[in-house]
């Protein structure tokens, strides 16, 4: 029986490997592809604006009313059961410090909780804690693998732009969050954000 030359071989070899390196392009495309406007809530809540936020595979919706200066969103993000998701609007300055959160995680006994929470420092405890700003209507919920926030906000102080953060992290103890991991996508996830910018 004769053998497979061997540049033959690695001819068939580099040919399998750009096939699987092309698949995995392709399923990478169509994952990133899903569209916040495509998405439907399990509540039939409804939103007239979303964005596809660029780390954490997070995605924020929401209605805005100008003539109350209140938003109604909707925070999602993939996480793990055992995880903790935050969105919040930094009223001072862009970045962490200052932040007004929202925070939600699967409390011990099960169910899905949310409240809010001040980050004052780098080392915040992220257990509840009152915010400058009024929040009713706060509630979470897990499905299809994403915890889920929602609230309405306001009035907001500074108008339809706000500086916006969003967190994750991997584990709650004794009902309180964890300090997120100290990665790239963890420490870029913040930027401004104008409610208006997408109102129909």
């Amino acid at each position: 029986m004769s053998s497979i030359p061997p540049s033959h071989l690695r001819r068939r070899l580099l040919f399998l490997l750009a096939a699987a390196i092309l698949t995995s392009s392709s399923l990478s495309a169509a994952v990133s592809s899903e569209n916040c406007s495509t998405y439907a809530f399990r509540s039939n809540r409804t939103f007239s604006s979303c964005t596809d936020l660029p780390y954490l595979d997070a995605h924020l919706h929401w209605n805005y009313a100008p003539s109350t200066g209140k938003v109604t969103i909707a925070y999602r993000a993939k996480q793990a059961p055992q995880g903790w998701v935050a969105w919040g609007i930094n009223p001072f300055e862009t970045g962490m410090v200052g932040t007004q959160a929202l925070v939600a995680f699967r409390a011990s006994n099960g169910s899905m909780t949310a409240y809010t929470t001040s980050i004052t420092s780098y080392d915040p405890s992220l257990g509840p804690a009152r915010v400058l700003f009024r929040v009713s209507g706060l509630s979470a919920e897990y499905a299809a693998g994403e915890m889920v926030i929602f609230a309405t906000i306001g009035p907001l102080r500074n108008g339809s732009v706000v500086n916006q953060v969003w967190q994750a992290g991997n584990s709650v103890f004794d009902n309180v969050p964890l300090p997120h991991p100290i990665s790239p996508a963890n420490l870029q996830s913040w930027g401004d954000i104008d409610f208006l910018m997408y109102l129909s």
